[in-house]
């Protein structure tokens, strides 16, 4: 009766241990990598449908005023085949202009789809995916690309630790809603100090979301 007695005591303090064990490897999972995951997605869908709402009048005007252009210059949107999230591949579509970013504005609905992210790494082509090696490779389809990075904010210095590749690398390992959140506000900052810079001196060229590469940059390195 003892031995009996001592042998449940043993099973239930196992089971309590089991028990605790568990408990605690969920709460890691949770405050892991999924909780940034979720973080990030929740800042997507959020701020990314209210700039949808606030942006979709500009865009409109903007796609119908190239709707209006002269047949050989017609095609409000340009698609492209890019790489998403887990190496998954997506249609890309965007307005033909540069104009006050309109261009990546209309890329919002690829946010709350969840195809791109507000921050991300810049999206490839299914080409220059394939010149990646194995640990870039890894890291890229780790994180969703974005329609601005540190990448874009940061690689114009000119300086050898400020290459996009290294850039987006740092990111792919560091991001968070702190990092995410600096990256906006500078990439506001850069967009307006350009539009600004443009009405000044009219007929000015103006940047496209890949001008920040430096010469000679190849996604390969």
């Amino acid at each position: 009766m003892r031995n009996a007695k001592q042998t449940a005591e043993r099973r239930r303090r196992s089971a309590e241990r089991a028990a605790r064990a568990l408990t605690a490897r969920a709460a890691r999972w949770i405050t892991g990598p999924l909780a940034a995951m979720t973080a990030k997605r929740t800042l997507d869908l959020t701020l990314g449908s209210a700039l949808l709402l606030l942006t979709a009048p500009a865009v409109t005007l903007a796609a119908l005023a190239l709707t209006l252009r002269p047949p050989r210059d017609r095609g409000a949107r340009k698609r492209e085949i890019r790489v998403g999230l887990g190496g998954r591949p997506f249609e890309l579509r965007s307005l033909r202009t540069r104009r006050l970013r309109l261009d990546l504005l209309s890329r919002l609905p690829h946010v709350v789809r969840g195809e791109l992210s507000l921050v991300g790494p810049s999206p490839l082509t299914p080409e220059d995916a394939a010149l990646l090696g194995p640990s870039a490779g890894h890291w890229r389809q780790s994180v969703r690309p974005g329609l601005t990075g540190l990448a874009q904010v940061r690689a114009r210095s000119g300086m050898p630790w400020d290459e996009p590749a290294l850039l987006d690398a740092h990111y792919a390992e560091h991001h968070g809603t702190g990092l995410d959140l600096a990256i906006l506000a500078q990439s506001v900052h850069i967009s307006l100090r350009a539009a600004l810079s443009g009405l000044r001196r009219p007929g000015k060229a103006r940047l496209s979301d890949t001008d920040h590469r430096l010469p000679g940059y190849s996604v390969a390195e």
